[in-house]
C-alpha cells in the first residue's frame, strides 16, 4: 500500500459546452441552438470561484467544448461579450481565478503551440485525455479526437514545459492491446519531455440518449488490470489517478493508483453530473485508513522544478508546504 493518496479541492468552471466533436458517449456538449447551450459569463463564473476560495479550494479548473468557433452561432456569442477567441476569453478568466488566490488547471481540448504559450504562465498546469490510440466508431464524426493530433498537442505542452494531466478512457470500444498501446504512447512523451505528472485512468460510464447508452460499463477486473498494467509502463514519476466518484478507489489503489484527482466542494462533475463527488470524510472512508494529502494543481517535483510563471510564483509558495504541497 503506499504511504499516502493525493487529492486536490477545486472548482469546476465549464465555461461553454458548445464543441465542434460529436462523441458517442458525451452528454456535455451541446449546440448553439440548444437551450441547455451556454456560454458563461464573468458575471456568473467570479461568484463560484469566490465560492471555492472560500471552500478551501486551490483550483481553478476551466473545460469548454474544443474549438466552438468551429460551430455556426458560438463565435456570436464570444463576440457579444467581447471576445474573438475563447482562449482569449479563458486568459482572463486565469487571471480573475489568480487574484482571487485560486490556481487555474485549463482542459481546453486540441490547442496549437501558440495558444498553450498564450494559456501557460497563467496555469498553473493543464490537461487533455488522450482517451485512446485507437480509431473508434464513437469518436466519428468528432476531429478533435484524432489519436495523431492529441499526441501533438501533448508534445506541444512538453516542448512549452508545462505541468500536464492526461489519461484513458477505459470501455468506448478499444482492446486490451489499444489500452496499452494508449499507455505507451503517454510515456514515450514523458520520457521525451518529462511534463506528464498524472494519468487519468478512468472507466466509461453509458449515458441516457447517447449512441452509447446501451454499451456496458468496463468492469472493475478490467479496471484492475489497466491500472495495473499502467504502472508496468508508464515512469515512476507518473501518478496514476483514479475518480472516486465513478468507481470504488480503493481496489484500484491496490493496483497502483495514488491520486483522487480533483473533488470539488462547491461544484458538480460536469462531465458525470450523475456522479456526487465524495466529500473530504466520505473519501477518508473510501480509501480505508491510507493517509490522505491534499496537493494543488502542479505536482510538488514540478514546483520544485520550478516550472510556473512569475505571474503564479507568488500564489504557489504562499498555498504550498515545503515538501509542495498543500499547507495545512
Amino acid at each position: 500500500m503506499p504511504e499516502f493518496i493525493t487529492f486536490c479541492r477545486n472548482v469546476f468552471i465549464p465555461v461553454t459546452n458548445i464543441c465542434r466533436n460529436e462523441c458517442g458517449y458525451c452528454t456535455f456538449r451541446r449546440s448553439p441552438d440548444d437551450p441547455a447551450a451556454r456560454l458563461m459569463t464573468g458575471e456568473e463564473i467570479v461568484p463560484l470561484l469566490t465560492e471555492g476560495k472560500e471552500a478551501g479550494c486551490t483550483e481553478a479548473l476551466f473545460t469548454f467544448g474544443e474549438y466552438a468557433e468551429e460551430v455556426p452561432g458560438y463565435k456570436d456569442l464570444l463576440e457579444g461579450i467581447g471576445y474573438s477567441s475563447t482562449v482569449e476569453y479563458v486568459s482572463d478568466l486565469c487571471r480573475i481565478a489568480i487574484e482571487i488566490g485560486l490556481l487555474p488547471h485549463t482542459n481546453a481540448g486540441l490547442l496549437n503551440y501558440t495558444e498553450l504559450e498564450t494559456l501557460k504562465p497563467l496555469n498553473a498546469s493543464m490537461g487533455l485525455m488522450l482517451e485512446t490510440t485507437a480509431d473508434l466508431d464513437a469518436h466519428a464524426g468528432s476531429p478533435g479526437k484524432r489519436p495523431s493530433a492529441r499526441l501533438k498537442t501533448m508534445s506541444y505542452a512538453g516542448e512549452l514545459q508545462i505541468p500536464f494531466t492526461t489519461g484513458i478512457l477505459v470501455g468506448i470500444g478499444e482492446t486490451l492491446d489499444d489500452r496499452i498501446n494508449s499507455l505507451q504512447s503517454i510515456a514515450e512523451l514523458h520520457e521525451k519531455y518529462g511534463h506528464i505528472q498524472e494519468v487519468i485512468i478512468q472507466n466509461f460510464m453509458p449515458k441516457p440518449d447517447t449512441p452509447m447508452a446501451d454499451c456496458l460499463p468496463p468492469t472493475d477486473e478490467e479496471m484492475m488490470q489497466t491500472v495495473l498494467i499502467a504502472g508496468e509502463i508508464l515512469p515512476q514519476d507518473v501518478t496514476i489517478q483514479v475518480a472516486p466518484n465513478l468507481i470504488d478507489p480503493y481496489v484500484l489503489i491496490q493496483c497502483g493508483a495514488g491520486d483522487l484527482g480533483g473533488i470539488s466542494p462547491t461544484t458538480i462533475d460536469w462531465i458525470n453530473p450523475e456522479a456526487n463527488w465524495p466529500d473530504l470524510e466520505r473519501l477518508k472512508q473510501m480509501v480505508r485508513g491510507i493517509p490522505i494529502r491534499e496537493r494543488l494543481p502542479i505536482y510538488p517535483e514540478y514546483i520544485r522544478k520550478g516550472w510556473y510563471s512569475e505571474q503564479l510564483k507568488d500564489l504557489i509558495l504562499s498555498v504550498a508546504d515545503e515538501e509542495g504541497y498543500r499547507k495545512v
